[in-house]
């Protein structure tokens, strides 16, 4: 057990009020002041949106209500923020045309934005010194460039941490993956966290993208075998696969210690003890598609009828959205284990953001606060708006300017959503692959009674030294 003190409910709400207060105005400044020279800030947000893949219309709806909020509040420190947003099409030339827009328009920054296409935006923004603020992490580049300053641990964070919730619970782990650049680094990574709970590796099923029928991969995941239709078997499928037995949410192992760096995350209404799974003999299958989860599972469910192997995934492939949408209590997904990087979306918190989005999107359907992707972007919107308040008020701010501030920063705050984050060289991490990852801090969570809660007994965990020790897999 921890001796960190627990905050009370009450007191973290109190912390978000006066915290969120000075993150999304420009505390000490007169509204409607200029900023001088340079009394306007343009950045850009970027996600996909209308594909038929994964789309994060959230992303940039939740910018354009922060500008909202913070240009009704006198700008950040006297400058008015302007907002561009671009539809990235979940293409690598949709990437590359939003990085060149981007330019085009004399963007500072590039904030909470999504795109698995590193390559094909990072390279434009190196070339004009624009940074890439609080990226969805899904893409190796967020964790590799110098001008990237990731919010969260990403995709190898969230992997990781499933590993080890999974460790705790499994005999065997099927994992479910795009068969893209992107999903090819995720089995390295839950391998990782498996094999820090003494697993096997996981079977590693490939799907299409964009598929629309996951019935061959379903199959494949229940038997541990590939099916005859499926055009892409398993690489390491399982000789002898465990059989099912009885569900258990939880493992009997003890809570995991927690690093200086961490603090539990107490949800409101935590998920009741469930019984323990000693032996230690249960089928697992996680499926990270993006909204494509929801028709893999849909899938899974038709094939195991007897509905007894645990199912897990990652925040932003199962949501709070995806649960009310496929039933609330009675969803296919009550149960579910879920790894997420941040806060339960009930916790106090998260209050500030909810009152930016109830005031200024209300009208808008696609800004969720239970939204992952809208919460990485509020995330990274803060950290943009403290740093801007450490340069002067008649001081003209360029891309390459605000990349050096942020590159300096000896730590900036968050309102405890995450760890203070700081990007110096002496706070790079020696992760294979991922040198700038800085924040590998993850939540377990659990459905319980159609609700995303905290799982009980699991406390906030930094997945970094379980990373460090895993192989480069980008």
């Amino acid at each position: 057990m921890t001796n960190h003190r627990r905050a009370t409910p009450l007191s973290r709400l109190l912390i978000a009020t006066v915290t969120g207060a000075c993150l999304t105005t420009a505390c000490g400044v007169v509204p409607g002041a200029t900023g001088g020279s340079g009394d306007t800030l343009t950045v850009m947000t970027f996600a996909p949106i209308g594909t038929k893949a994964t789309n994060m219309a959230g992303m940039p709806g939740m910018a354009k209500a922060y500008e909202r909020w913070v240009n009704a509040n006198g700008g950040i420190k006297g400058r008015k923020l302007r907002v561009l947003t671009c539809n990235e099409k979940n293409t690598a030339t949709g990437a590359a045309d939003c990085a060149r827009k981007a330019i085009t328009e004399k963007a500072v920054a590039v904030v909470g934005s999504y795109s698995q296409h590193g390559r094909a935006f990072m390279a434009p923004l190196e070339a004009e010194g624009i940074p890439f603020i609080g990226g969805y992490g899904v893409s190796a580049e967020e964790f590799q460039s110098t001008l990237s300053f990731p919010v969260n641990g990403g995709q190898p964070a969230l992997l990781a941490g499933a590993g080890h919730q999974l460790g705790k619970a499994c005999s065997q782990v099927s994992l479910v993956r795009p068969d893209t650049l992107a999903g090819d680094t995720m089995p390295v990574l839950l391998n990782a966290g498996l094999k820090a709970n003494g697993m096997p590796e996981a079977d590693d099923i490939r799907a299409a993208e964009d598929s629309a029928d996951f019935k061959p991969q379903a199959r494949e995941a229940l038997t541990g075998t590939p099916s005859a239709p499926a055009a892409t078997p398993s690489t390491t499928p399982a000789a002898n696969p465990a059989p099912p037995s009885a569900p258990s949410a939880s493992a009997s192992a003890s809570p995991p210690k927690e690093t200086k760096e961490t603090k539990e995350t107490k949800d409101p209404k935590p998920a009741k003890a469930p019984a323990a799974d000693t032996a230690k003999d249960k089928s697992c299958v996680t499926a990270v598609l993006g909204e494509r989860t929801e028709i893999f599972f849909d899938a899974f469910r038709r094939v195991d009828t007897q509905h007894k192997t645990q199912i897990s995934s990652v925040l932003g492939s199962i949501s709070q959205a995806l649960v009310d949408r496929t039933g609330g209590k009675e969803s296919p997904f009550e149960g579910a284990y879920v790894t997420s990087w941040y806060p339960v979306s009930t916790d106090p918190l998260w209050a500030p953001m909810r009152k930016v989005i109830s005031e200024q999107a209300f009208g808008d359907d696609t800004v969720d606060p239970d939204d992952s992707g809208a919460q990485t972007t509020w995330i990274a919107y803060s950290v943009l708006n403290q740093i801007v308040q450490r340069f002067k008020s008649d001081e003209d701010i360029t891309a390459r300017k605000l990349s050096r501030a942020l590159n300096q920063s000896p730590g900036v705050q968050t309102g405890n959503l995450t760890p203070d984050l700081s990007w110096r060289y002496q706070d790079m991490r020696a992760v294979a692959g991922f040198p700038r990852l800085v924040n590998g801090r993850v939540s377990f969570q659990t459905v319980q009674a159609g609700r995303l809660v905290a799982q009980l007994g699991e406390q906030n965990l930094d997945m970094t030294p379980t990373l460090e020790q895993a192989p480069r897999s980008a």
